[in-house]
């Protein structure tokens, strides 16, 4: 194995709206961290408008390139950076890039079409064949699609082994199939390819004929067969030659730091926790505007505002949670009937609730740095990261059991337990479990911060996760 490249729509630092832009900002460079210079990684980008003149400056372009996509002439360049001894190829089209928005167009469909067209035709016409082609969720799945169909004859491509992650099955790119042809360029002969309950299905395309499916936790790999988590698509998850591989997301450990002191106001490790958490909570109260002493158990939520994130669990239980004597931050954004709800919510109790209604990374790690509890009651969480980052600054979650939820945060009273977990999707289940976290936060202040320690050093890195990618990618090429 002496090529390895992935293709994704986001990564950060360059440019990232979620997980994905973690997972992909990390993996490469822990996959790279572990194989050394014996295999090149690359990552292939779009060049998006809000990537940073910082990092523009230290690009060169390296490739012009021309394809059909259709009866579309695509003309574009792309231009490469090295960080961490990771090759970033980014795609320049300012026709479908140069935009305020990385997703959410209504061409969609058609700039990720010619993205995941660029990515192959770069990587033919400048001969890095890869021996892995890592892809990402619906917006490059279709690179698996093109390897069958467009590249079919080039004998090249049969010696590319294809791993398609879906972080969230939700999102599948479906449209109409009468743009089969115009906008993704797919002969009739292979509509079936890509169709799926009467519509184009770009991830169910991806999954069909990439050569390994993998997701971003072991419960979520299982629940995907289940047609109450699987979208519409768990049969063709249970009917996969090999099943889906679950690997549960790392943490980059260095980016989520409580010792960063370019964004904590007061740096801590677990050995000055006590210290530490006081301190920022003083700190993060004056910035809020909040009163109130240092024993009022800080509750936050970091989050999307959209309804699989359980907030109907919150709005449900949120007087009564408030009546327990706690204080409670939102930072996030979505739907506006919950945003409307927690800045009422705000206005109805001054003195115990503040909803920040964006997102906000810096603002997030002083929040975490601050907090008792982590709420993060999911009703379908693929992996989830908040909760890791939560543990990492010490700031205890209570999780609904499902996903990644499940496999990364283990209870209090069992061996390494980090957390509170409740299993039934119900406002009085969580509320139940908030109030045993509060009961073990007042009662027993010493096991607390045991308990706050044990998350703490738990290991959520990702050289764990890069090493099960690494198998997995051995494991196809040593079938070739």
């Amino acid at each position: 194995m002496k090529r390895i490249v992935y293709v994704a729509t986001e990564a950060t630092p360059f440019a990232a709206s979620g997980g994905l832009g973690d997972v992909m900002g990390a993996l490469p460079r822990n996959v790279r961290s572990i194989l050394g210079r014996s295999c090149e990684v690359g990552v292939i980008l779009p060049l998006y408008a809000t990537v940073g003149e910082e990092w523009r400056r230290r690009m060169k372009r390296i490739y012009e390139g021309e394809l059909f996509l259709a009866w579309r002439r695509c003309r574009y360049s792309v231009l490469r950076l090295t960080a961490r001894g990771v090759e970033y190829f980014f795609i320049e089209k300012p026709q479908y890039f140069d935009r305020p928005t990385m997703y959410g167009e209504f061409d969609d469909g058609e700039r990720f079409a010619f993205f995941s067209c660029a990515a192959l035709d770069f990587l033919f016409g400048s001969d890095r064949i890869p021996d892995v082609l890592h892809l990402n969720d619906w917006q490059t799945a279709l690179c698996s699609v093109y390897l069958k169909t467009r590249y079919a004859s080039d004998p090249r491509a049969a010696g590319i082994r294809t791993v398609l992650t879906v972080h969230n099955m939700e999102y599948q790119g479906k449209y109409d199939p009468a743009i089969l042809s115009d906008i993704f360029d797919l002969h009739p002969a292979h509509r079936g390819l890509v169709e799926y309950d009467g519509c184009i299905n770009l991830l169910k395309g991806g999954l069909c004929t990439a050569d390994r499916v993998t997701t971003v936790s072991p419960r979520y790999a299982e629940e995907l067969a289940d047609p109450a988590y699987g979208a519409g698509l768990s049969g063709i998850i249970a009917s996969l030659e090999k099943p889906a591989v679950g690997i549960l997301n790392g943490l980059d450990t260095s980016f989520f730091d409580p010792e960063d002191a370019s964004v904590i106001d007061f740096p801590y490790t677990a050995a000055t926790l006590r210290e530490g958490k006081v301190k920022n909570k003083r700190a993060i109260k004056r910035i809020l505007g909040l009163p109130g002493g240092d024993g009022i158990p800080l509750l936050l939520m970091v989050t999307r505002l959209v309804a699989a994130k359980g907030i109907d669990l919150v709005t449900a239980v949120a007087e009564r949670l408030l009546s327990l004597g706690v204080q409670l931050v939102v930072l996030g954004s979505g739907e506006a009937r919950y945003e409307r709800f927690f800045c009422e919510l705000e206005e109805a109790h001054p003195k115990q609730v503040r909803a920040v209604m964006r997102f906000d990374r810096d603002l997030s790690k002083k929040l975490y740095a601050a907090s008792d509890l982590f709420l993060m009651p999911s009703l379908c969480e693929p992996c989830g990261l908040a909760q890791m980052t939560a543990c990492r600054y010490g700031a205890i979650p209570v999780v609904r059991s499902t996903g990644g939820l499940a496999d990364s945060i283990i209870p209090y009273g069992r061996s390494g337990g980090v957390g509170f977990v409740f299993g039934s999707p119900t406002p009085a289940a969580f509320l139940d479990c908030v109030c045993d976290a509060l009961s073990l936060y007042r009662a027993a202040p010493e096991e607390w911060e045991r308990l706050c320690c044990t998350a703490m050093k738990t290991d959520f890195s990702w050289r764990k996760a890069a090493a099960r990618y690494i198998s997995l990618y051995q494991e196809r090429t040593e079938e070739t």
